[in-house]
């Protein structure tokens, strides 16, 4: 079964190298996190995941990839420079701060239990920069603390250089930063954090249509690309909209306290293209906007068909990576038991999911002969650009089976003094244990179909 707290992924990812305290060696930071080298993997592979879905299978997306730093005027008119804001409460007698909308009871503090709580006052939660050499301290730009902004004010660079009908939709994935209050549940919110997100471009007269559509593909990718039950997502309604959205959706995903936010798929109308459009009085815009008079870009489209001209509705999908990592290390981990005392620790990841597609183990540490096979059968599988493939040379076979199911490895190929008999290897698979006997020369055909899964 998954695991049963974020305690055993936690433990899981310092001993095995997926995920570091940042800065450890200072006492850490609250909510940074470095990725060691199976945590970069991993990582990676469910970016590739999203990025195949969205661009590779469609013809209908474009990637972007957007500066980090922006100028103050794009936050400014997107709305978040006034209204980017949690409330925020501190406790007179311990001194703790904390989110209100968050405390389990906010006239308690969560930290001691007393009734002492300040007013709430809004907390900004962007990152302000002082760039330039004569910026003297004042904020003239900042980390941008989501990549879809950047994505509206690149619509036109987009579609001019690769021109789209609608509906289309730019999609991108990158870091973002935003000044938390409370960080909390391990890499579930972040000060620093990468985010996967899709913007669609729509005729307003079919913004609900759109909506839905994203609603069942993003849901099926939960399951389908990354292994998910379906029974263990939901889709929940936002019960109060941001100023923003006409619709508003979440898919959850059952975390061992309970369900919580992992994506979310919004009908944004045409709040984003009206705020940062040049010509703004030129359109009847829906949403409610700031006055832009510094864009210097009309942001419309040009219906070919019907000669419309108009500022197209946004549905937007918005994926947290880090949390779609976490989710799928608590739904793969297993711990099984063995009999006669002895148990296993074992990641149960989809292959095309997992860190390391293959290991390669001699069994005896240091025979020539058997390192020579070894490292033949590893070249010839990095050769196929599969992904990682390890050697490992350390002689326990039993430890290093162990190790690779810990980091959910789907197959180990042993090398043994038949090997120099016959020319046939052991494959042994991560989640049955079972063994089967293949010659040498079907090695790179079997991973093949094995990481495929």
């Amino acid at each position: 079964m998954p695991a049963k707290t974020v305690n055993d992924i936690v433990a899981l990812c310092k001993r095995r190298g997926f995920i570091f305290t940042g800065s450890e060696i200072y006492g850490g930071l609250g909510g940074a996190y470095d990725y060691g080298p199976y945590g970069v993997e991993l990582m990676k592979n469910i970016r590739n995941a999203w990025w195949n879905a969205m661009i590779y299978s469609r013809d209908d997306i474009e990637g972007l990839d957007a500066a980090l730093i922006s100028n103050r005027l794009l936050w400014k008119y997107s709305g978040h420079e006034a209204g980017f804001s949690d409330p925020l409460v501190e406790c007179k007698k311990c001194g703790a701060r904390m989110r209100q909308d968050k405390m389990k009871d906010q006239t308690k503090c969560d930290n001691c239990g007393s009734t002492e709580i300040t007013e709430p006052r809004a907390y900004q939660l962007m990152m302000g920069l002082s760039i330039g050499a004569t910026a003297d301290g004042a904020i003239n730009a900042y980390l941008r603390p989501e990549t879809a902004t950047t994505t509206y004010t690149n619509f036109k660079n987009v579609l001019d250089a690769k021109p789209h009908k609608l509906p289309f939709g730019i999609a991108q994935i990158g870091k973002a930063f935003r000044n938390e209050i409370s960080p909390r549940g391990f890499v579930f919110r972040m000060r620093e954090f990468e985010q996967a997100e899709m913007q669609y471009f729509v005729n307003p007269a079919d913004d609900e249509k759109f909506h839905e559509m994203w609603m069942a593909e993003r849901m099926a990718w939960w399951v389908n690309a990354l292994g998910i039950p379906a029974e263990k997502l939901r889709f929940m309604p936002h019960e109060k909209l941001a100023h923003y959205a006409k619709a508003a959706v979440d898919i959850e995903y059952q975390f061992p306290d309970g369900f919580d936010e992992v994506e979310g798929i919004h009908n944004r109308q045409d709040f984003d293209m009206g705020s940062h459009t040049k010509g703004q009085k030129d359109f009847k815009i829906n949403a409610n906007v700031l006055e832009n008079k510094d864009s210097t870009t009309n942001l419309s489209y040009s219906d070919p068909q019907s000669g419309q001209n108009f500022l197209p509705y946004v549905i937007e999908t918005a994926m947290g990576v880090n949390r779609a990592m976490l989710a799928v290390m608590i739904e793969a981990y297993e711990e099984e038991d063995l009999g006669d005392g002895k148990t296993r620790t074992v990641l149960k990841l989809k292959p095309q999911l997992a860190p390391v597609k293959a290991a390669v183990i001699p069994l005896a540490r240091n025979v020539p002969e058997l390192l020579n096979i070894s490292n033949d059968i590893v070249a010839k599988l990095r050769k196929m650009a599969i992904g990682r493939i390890e050697l490992e040379n350390s002689g326990n076979i039993g430890k290093n089976y162990r190790r690779h199911d810990e980091i959910g490895t789907p197959v180990c190929i042993t090398v043994d003094h038949q090997t120099m008999e016959d020319g046939t290897v052991t494959l042994r698979h991560r989640d049955t244990m079972e063994q089967e006997r293949i010659a040498i020369d079907a090695v790179p055909t079997r991973i093949l179909e094995i990481v495929n899964r």
